[in-house]
């Protein structure tokens, strides 16, 4: 069985298909989702999807790039991740690649985030491209090892992955490990331990081989896990049991 860690099925190319989204996980054999946030405007249909799937999970957090209308405070964030079915905080953390100028908002909305999952007790989800010294600076400023979580869809270098493992952070792969040119990633992939891996499809966005191009949705992250046992030289059933243990390790599910 395997496990999607982060997608975003509360996006309109898939609510629309939720149910054939969900029978589609359990066909191919995808036991468990979450739902991630990129905002405090759309977590309220986060949660009614989980209370509609025993089996989907959900986040709570503001994308470092996401225009809020309001900045959401530590408390605000802090009683956003109160429901049950919430088992994360974020996605949040810093994004350099398409954002520019002073990024002392985006790294103030990433020190609230951590500030919160501290507080409430629940990992992080962090989405960090092209700010690898700030992200891990901030990181250990923060003390985001109290807390752990996972570097969600990686594509920097090991020695970033490196240093988040050693603050208790699992490495997610997403599908962009099965695209021909994802030299480093694939790289990465088969240094990063199997007890620090997740696997995730990111959808409705990058999905992997031979899918590439087309709506991404959680039963695709099997191959995910098929391109990290050929990486690795495992059996694809390693893969999954371990990503399985690793996911509900971390998030206490």
């Amino acid at each position: 069985m395997f496990i999607d860690s982060h997608c975003h099925i509360n996006f309109p190319d898939l609510i629309s298909d939720l149910d054939g989204v969900v029978q589609r996980m359990s066909d191919a054999q995808v036991e468990k989702a979450l739902c991630v946030s990129v905002s405090t405007k759309t977590l309220p249909e986060i949660i009614k999807i989980t209370n509609s799937y025993a089996n989907i999970y959900g986040s709570a957090g503001v994308h470092p790039n996401e225009k809020e209308v309001e900045e959401p405070s530590l408390e605000a964030l802090i009683n956003l991740s109160a429901n049950e079915k919430i088992i994360a905080i974020g996605e949040t953390g810093l994004d350099y690649f398409r954002s520019e100028g002073d990024m002392n908002w985006q790294q103030e909305r990433f020190r609230r985030h951590i500030r919160c999952a501290k507080e409430v007790g629940k990992p992080l989800i962090i989405h960090t491209r092209e700010a690898p010294k700030d992200t891990i600076r901030i990181m250990k400023e923060e003390g985001a090892a109290q807390a752990g979580g996972v570097m969600h869809c990686f594509t920097e270098s090991y020695e970033m992955a490196e240093a988040a493992i050693n603050m208790g952070f699992m490495i997610s792969f997403s599908g962009i490990v099965t695209f021909k040119n994802a030299t480093q990633v694939k790289e990465v992939a088969a240094k990063v331990p199997l007890n620090s891996i997740l696997i995730e499809t990111d959808s409705p966005y990058l999905a992997p081989v031979p899918f590439r191009g087309k709506t991404n949705e959680p039963s695709f992250v099997k191959y995910v896990a098929e391109e990290l046992a050929n990486l690795k030289n495992v059996e694809i059933d390693l893969i999954a049991s371990q990503t399985t243990d690793n996911f509900h390790r971390l998030f206490k599910v």
